[in-house]
């Protein structure tokens, strides 16, 4: 499932979402520039190698020190690939506006990096040993999809589930799919348990991301009324739900 969009309108323009965009795309370019030696000094320098503090071995033969904890950071803004960076970035660029708008660029952006660090955290408890470096923007934006789902509780999604060749577009609840994702990712975590070096997906990671930003919103969010904020937005999206309600009750009745 694909979000492409969301009912819930936003005015203000979303800085510290294009910064965050913005520093993982620099970061991107400056990878991409680098040799292949270069680019794996880099990624073990920055990205999060669990096994970098519980190793002693490894971080002696890749010259890294166990007293920086700078990676736990770094990590949510570097990137394995263009298809991983265009993935994140989008589902950032979904639905961090919005949620911006409400929280205001300096406690969105330090739900941001709570999340990300909640991410690192997790993932370095259920890969202590792990040699395989960590690296994405996921962790932290999966906070961001479970404080849009807990913020806006009536909003729904615009989602695209290709099947086979074909592009399927249809209307979730922002809970539903929020819902959905976080009960996919517990799965594949506990699955990644059986795995060496946990599959190669930081499953944990997105599960500490979601689980900070649902808890931290409630914090950093102003009150406001859900129903009543997102009722006018939602009454659009809807219509194609109720039509077909109403189609098949009348099919039924017959």
């Amino acid at each position: 499932m694909i979000p492409t969009n969301n009912t819930i309108p936003y005015t203000a323009t979303p800085r510290a979402t294009w910064t965050l965009i913005g520093l993982c795309i620099a970061a991107y370019l400056y990878q991409v520039t680098l040799s292949q030696a270069d680019a794996e000094a880099f990624i073990n320098t920055f990205a999060l190698v669990p096994a970098r503090y519980t190793d002693g071995a490894w971080a002696v033969a890749h010259d890294a020190s166990r007293a920086n904890l700078l990676p736990f950071v770094t990590n949510m803004f570097l990137h394995g690939g263009l298809m991983h960076i265009a993935s994140n970035l989008w589902v950032l660029w979904v639905f961090g506006p919005a949620l911006e708008d409400r929280l205001g660029s300096d406690r969105f952006l330090a739900l941001y990096l709570a999340s990300g660090l909640a991410a690192s955290a997790l993932h370095f408890v259920f890969n202590f040993s792990s040699p395989v470096p960590a690296l994405g923007a996921s962790g932290a934006i999966a906070g961001v999809i479970a404080a849009y789902a807990r913020r806006f509780p009536y909003a729904w999604v615009n989602i695209l589930q290709p099947i086979v060749i074909l592009p399927v577009f249809f209307m979730m609840p922002a809970l539903l799919f929020a819902g959905l994702w976080f009960a996919t990712q517990v799965m594949q975590g506990l699955g990644s348990l059986a795995q060496p070096g946990g599959g190669g997906i930081a499953w944990w990671a997105h599960i500490g991301g979601f689980i900070a930003g649902w808890i931290l919103v409630r914090r950093l969010a102003p009150a406001a009324n859900p129903l009543q904020e997102t009722q006018a937005a939602t009454r659009s999206a809807l219509w194609p739900w109720t039509t077909w309600m109403r189609w098949m009750t009348w099919w039924w009745r017959r």
